[in-house]
């Protein structure tokens, strides 16, 4: 599959996903505020309830007081004779007359007209006095509902009481806590598990108790419902999992794109692997036939020196073809999880003095020097050494094959103790240094950096992943500090042998 149709489908797959999740948070968003208004209004709805049974339980009161004594001093004496009789508005009444034979015999005698007056008189009266006593009942409530304490027109118990009712007849079954509290915020008294510090500003509703008592100071109820957010979000519950489901989709999708990406690199570094080893193959086995080839003339085979020659051909080739097969070998260590190493006591600073000896006229070729500075005064470290010593070679060789035309190759390696009984080997150079992209994956299986124009640097793009796997089974770390055109510096860090 080409690259481009990767990313097309990548990025199509990326815009649905997300289409998707955006859809389903603005379908949760808005269910959690509709039914955060739903809760509001009912809440709300039941303070108003609340307040205006206190307020009836408060009127009633005063009520059953006062027409007691209105009742008392306006009962009168009737009976013996009763009317029934109709106002002019449509009121229908019934008047009894109780009082002596005589005078009701004389009240009879007067005649249905005069009656009719005398009642539609005597209930206009009555209307009037009662219309009085009420309103003057109203007054005095008014007058001394809001003197009396707060405790007494609105208890503790009643409020609960009515609240609970309210809340249960709209469907709001969840536990709630209460206080009352005056104009300046006093708490007056408040329900057991009601605390100010914890309720947030959205957990509390507040309601002004009697708010008809005129200029008097004002009281308030507040509400907290500590299992607000509960309630709220259950209504949303059943979306989490979908919500789940496509978080773990995306994720899926998005690992099954890095891993085609990587994939894919890995298929191109292979490829360039296999032309890589090709070629590298190609010129020792181009040079050991030659010489082949040259050894069938009888007049080579006369000459010594040109046996010698021919001999010292055929022996360099070969074994500039076993380092070339033992390097591709190398990629069998990076599918196992753990190398097999024969790990020995070794000094650090004769392997590295011996190794420096031996390239020495490798890089002395090329018009370079190389400098070590063994400063390390404990070098034990436990190593396979034969790993090791490939490891030296190999960031020397980089060294070599990475140099600058611009200014002869020198080299420095080194070696110093550092605390928490640590050594610290480095092998720096002046080549064309690594671009910082490139410092984050020259470690990787089969990448090579780019040379830009030169064409003369050859390899798998396994060495320095080589040197990086062989150092961590050894149980150090390798970093590496470099700057384009200014030169490489690797670092090593080993520990130190414990016996």
């Amino acid at each position: 599959m080409k690259k481009q149709t990767i990313w097309i489908l990548t990025i199509l797959m990326a815009i649905t996903f997300v289409g998707l999740l955006c859809i389903q948070i603005f379908y949760m968003k808005n269910i959690v505020q509709i039914r955060y208004e739903q809760f509001s209004q009912g809440v709300r709805q039941s303070l108003v309830g609340t307040v205006m049974h206190l307020e009836q339980d408060e009127a009633r009161h005063f009520l059953e007081d006062d027409v007691q004594q209105v009742q008392a001093a306006t009962v009168q004496p009737l009976g013996g004779v009763k009317y029934s009789f109709t106002t002019i508005s449509g009121l229908e009444a019934d008047l009894n007359i109780k009082g002596s034979p005589g005078e009701i015999s004389k009240l009879q005698s007067t005649g249905l007209a005069s009656h009719y007056e005398t009642a539609q008189e005597a209930y206009k009266n009555r209307y009037l006095y009662q219309k009085g006593v009420l309103d003057d009942v109203i007054l005095s409530i008014m007058s001394k509902a809001s003197s009396r304490p707060i405790h007494e027109r609105a208890d503790s118990a009643r409020i609960s009481s009515y609240l609970r009712a309210e809340l249960d007849t709209l469907g709001l079954r969840m536990p709630f806590e209460f206080s009352v509290v005056n104009h300046a915020g006093t708490t007056l008294y408040k329900s057991a598990g009601y605390h100010p510090a914890t309720a947030g500003s959205d957990y509390v509703f507040v309601q002004t108790l009697f708010p008809n008592d005129g200029a008097s100071p004002r009281n308030y109820l507040k509400v907290y419902f500590p299992t607000k957010s509960d309630y709220i979000f259950s209504s949303i519950s059943f979306m989490v999992p979908a919500f789940a489901f496509t978080l773990i989709l995306l994720i899926i999708f998005v690992f099954t794109i890095i891993v085609a990406f990587r994939q894919k690199k890995l298929t191109e570094m292979k490829n360039d692997f296999i032309n890589n080893m090709t070629h590298e193959f190609k010129t020792p086995i181009s040079s050991i036939s030659l010489a082949a080839q040259m050894l069938n003339d009888a007049t080579v085979r006369k000459s010594p020196t040109m046996l010698q020659q021919i001999s010292t051909v055929i022996n360099d080739e070969t074994k500039r073809l076993r380092f070339q097969v033992e390097k591709v070998l190398q990629m069998s260590m990076f599918d196992r999880q753990k190398a097999t190493l024969k790990i020995e006591q070794a000094d650090a600073n004769a392997i590295i003095y011996n190794i420096v000896n031996t390239f020495k006229l490798k890089v002395e070729k090329y018009g370079g020097s190389i400098e070590a500075n063994l400063d390390a005064m404990d070098a034990i470290v436990d190593v396979d050494e034969m790993h090791f010593t490939n490891v030296i070679f190999n960031l020397l060789d980089n060294a070599v094959k990475y140099r600058s035309e611009e200014r002869p190759l020198h080299l420095t390696v080194g070696s110093r103790d550092l605390p928490d009984e640590r050594l610290e080997i480095s092998v720096a150079d002046n080549g064309i240094g690594i671009r910082r992209d490139d410092l984050k994956k020259i470690f990787e299986k089969f990448y090579r950096v780019s040379t830009g124009n030169r064409h003369d640097v050859k390899g798998f793009g396994l060495g320095l992943a080589y040197v990086k796997k062989m150092i961590t089974e050894l149980g150090g770390d390798i970093t590496v500090e470099s700057e384009y055109n200014s030169g490489t510096k690797f670092i090593i860090i080993l520990p130190l042998s414990k016996n």
